[in-house]
């Protein structure tokens, strides 16, 4: 296999994984090439390597800014903005577990709290919305206590417990 032809086998494999940790295929694919990519990358070779409008590489850039996936460099005698992907996989794992909770998990945490803090179990339609709630509320505290464990664990922790649970 020539290289590029593996690059564009992971720019293309990564964007159709990464639609199912909520990140949007192009966004992920700009990802994939920044991560792929010995040098910082400025918005036009991005727009050059993935045929895609301007538009849609900044969008895409500023999104995976504010995910922590990328870094903004400025390089010296250049007016354009660079751009490099953090290189350590565990770390971009553990910075896409503490988005999604952020954008998914404590959200639901919330609302569910609240509708149990505010709805009487007065009735007995109102006691089973209570006791889904609390169920939903389980499950999702302890989804928020495993991604609390992965993202204090260190990569040898993790492998570790991991693979016991696959030796029992």
């Amino acid at each position: 296999m020539e290289l590029q032809e593996a690059k564009d086998k992971f720019i293309h494999t990564w964007g159709t994984l990464a639609t199912q940790w909520g990140i949007n295929r192009t966004m992920s694919q700009i990802h994939a090439l920044l991560l792929l990519s010995p040098k910082s990358l400025n918005a036009d070779q991005i727009m050059e390597d993935l045929q895609i409008s301007r538009g849609n590489v900044n969008m895409n850039l500023r999104d995976l800014m504010a995910w922590g996936l990328i870094n903004k460099q400025l390089l010296p005698g250049e007016r354009k903005e660079y751009f490099m992907a953090e290189k350590d996989i565990w770390k971009v794992a553990r910075q896409i577990a503490k988005e999604r909770r952020r954008r998914e998990i404590e959200p639901i945490i919330e609302t569910m709290s609240d509708i149990k803090s505010q709805l009487e179990p007065d009735t007995l339609e109102k006691k089973e919305v209570l006791k889904i709630i609390e169920d939903i509320s389980q499950v999702t505290n302890f989804a928020e206590r495993t991604v609390d464990a992965v993202l204090k664990s260190e990569e040898s922790w993790l492998v570790n417990n991991f693979l016991k649970l696959f030796n029992k």
